[in-house]
């Protein structure tokens, strides 16, 4: 049985606010978060990403309550990170309705927290996330809302989360991020390949045609994106219309519309 593809919109929040920048700096204004779930809830999206992303850099813990009050509006798989250090900070945010939570520069510091998190809260709760820039032929992690270089392979820390548990990898190309270039369709397909857990492509998306090409040449199993989404550029039913036309399999954007 073939899987469906997912479309899955993302809200990086800074200061109560949903942001969007190029490469993780300039950022503006995007709206409210709680009626940007709701919106993306009755487009039809399959799942909802939320990440404080300036609380790791900060050393600030994700805002629980309003990753609550986003969580009371969806009835669709609700990811959380930023900030998240240790398996019982990723509980207070499970336990307020989020379905999973993203562990990013706590993971790369302390690689047990994986393990821990998986251990406790099982593997499908447990999403790494990845930021990566290009270098030398490769692709680099860094952490810390991109400020901080890691010598680490990305490749091959995505194998090693896996290893430790996680159940999904949320990968974000720092070349591609809010350029509206296309996603990253090498550093994906990379990773996608490397690994045996679900992947979620983030970063440069323009439209849907940059949806089809990830999903027609690379095992990507889901496409992030923000500012087309958040200013109105398309619709997750735009982008699910362009996939079903190509042939890629996703579920109906009239699936999720609240009843």
């Amino acid at each position: 049985m073939t899987l469906a593809k997912r479309v899955i919109p993302c809200l990086d929040v800074k200061d109560g606010r949903v942001v969007k920048g190029t490469r993780f700096v300039d950022l503006r204004d995007a709206g409210d978060p709680v009626e940007l779930a709701r919106r993306y809830d009755e487009q039809g999206a399959d799942e909802l990403c939320f990440l404080d992303i300036t609380a790791s850099a900060e050393r600030r813990r994700t805002v629980v309550d309003l990753a609550s009050r986003v969580a009371d509006e969806l009835f669709i798989p609700f990811t959380v990170g930023g900030g998240i250090r240790d398996a019982d900070e990723a509980g207070e945010i499970l336990r307020v309705g989020a379905d999973k939570v993203a562990l990013n520069s706590a993971a790369v510091r302390d690689p047990a927290v994986i393990s821990a998190v998986a251990g406790r809260f099982g593997s499908q709760a447990m999403v790494l996330a990845i930021d990566a820039r290009r270098v030398d032929g490769g692709w680099e992690v860094v952490i810390d809302g991109g400020r901080t270089p890691t010598g680490r392979d990305a490749v091959e820390w995505a194998k090693e989360g896996c290893a430790r548990g996680a159940g999904e990898i949320l990968l974000t190309s720092m070349e591609t991020d809010g350029t509206k270039l296309g996603f990253d369709l090498a550093l994906t397909d990379a990773v996608a390949s490397a690994v045996g857990v679900p992947v979620i492509a983030s970063g440069g998306a323009s439209g849907p045609p940059d949806f089809v090409a990830l999903f027609e040449r690379t095992a990507a199993d889901a496409g992030l994106a923000a500012s087309i989404f958040h200013f109105a550029e398309a619709t997750v039913g735009d982008v699910k219309a362009a996939l079903a036309a190509a042939g890629v399999p996703v579920r109906p954007a009239e699936a999720f519309v609240r009843r």
